[in-house]
């Protein structure tokens, strides 16, 4: 039966300025995003989950607005008392993983699904996927509480198509400190024998041996580490731009789970999990 409410559970609400910011920077610049915004009739972008305050709400908007300055941007929050009046071109309402029966363009839903368990992410990509208009893409990521550590999965109808790591250059020791940010879907899966846990060694692998390349910088020294890690077979995407932040991007089928969901917290999302499912 088709819930006729609200579909989740209401999140912790943390936020800050500029907290997705790598994010929106890699939006405002990736094809597949700037593809179906400028292609779409009426571009709306939906931003599910943005928390207490929706500074970074706003922050979206006026960044993708430079691709496209007549986008509608949603702001939706399962919690009512966190819907505020719309301002700066910004509309506010509540709904959750249903979209509030809109069919958006673009959703990013950042920091939403990290406290479900593993098994409620399929269920809840299909429901958001679903909710899509034609051509449209999903974001779902995940980022520290200052957005120095970002992970991200781009989504479209069929699929989850990328995973997107970014981080600052300057804040972050190592490529695989930002395993404790991987999304829900392979956040339990950084063990051997999983594909992304491999990815992330070699990262690490990679970025040691480009040491000699730090006098010049962070940045240097990361474009060396994917050159490194292309020559060794990964299926990494290369910067189109100069870029601020690390950035590492493959393609899905290079970091996809194997085998079953790893046993992860169940902490009373029976409910949730249920109304994902029936969509």
């Amino acid at each position: 039966m088709r819930n006729r409410g609200p579909v989740g559970v209401v999140t912790r609400g943390t936020t800050g300025i500029n907290r997705l910011r790598r994010s929106d920077r890699w939006a405002m610049h990736d094809p597949h995003i700037t593809r179906a915004l400028t292609h779409a009739t009426d571009p709306l972008v939906v931003d599910l989950g943005y928390g207490a305050m929706p500074v970074t709400t706003l922050e979206l908007a006026a960044r993708l607005r430079r691709v496209r300055s007549d986008l509608r941007v949603v702001g939706l929050e399962i919690d009512p008392d966190r819907v505020v009046p719309g301002r700066d071109g910004v509309e506010f309402a509540r709904g959750g993983f249903e979209l509030a029966g809109l069919r958006p363009t673009l959703v990013r839903a950042f920091n939403v699904l990290r406290q479900y368990p593993e098994e409620a992410v399929e269920p809840a990509w299909a429901r958001l996927r679903s909710g899509l208009a034609p051509g449209g893409l999903l974001i779902d990521g995940t980022c520290d509480e200052l957005g120095r550590r970002c992970a991200w999965v781009l989504l479209d109808e069929h699929g989850p198509r990328s995973l997107t790591l970014a981080w600052s250059p300057f804040h972050v020791e190592r490529p695989s400190d930002v395993a404790e940010r991987l999304p829900k879907a392979l956040i339990h899966r950084n063990v051997p024998g999983e594909p992304i846990h491999a990815l992330l060694r070699a990262a690490d692998r990679a970025w040691a041996t480009s040491a000699p390349h730090a006098a010049f910088g962070p940045r240097i020294r990361w474009k060396a580490t994917l050159e490194l890690l292309q020559d060794q077979g990964f299926p990494v995407s290369p910067p189109r731009r100069r870029l601020r932040d690390c950035v590492l991007t493959v393609p899905w089928d290079a970091v996809a789970p194997t085998g079953a969901p790893v046993a992860s917290e169940r902490v009373g999302r029976g409910t949730a999990l249920g109304a994902l499912v029936a969509v």
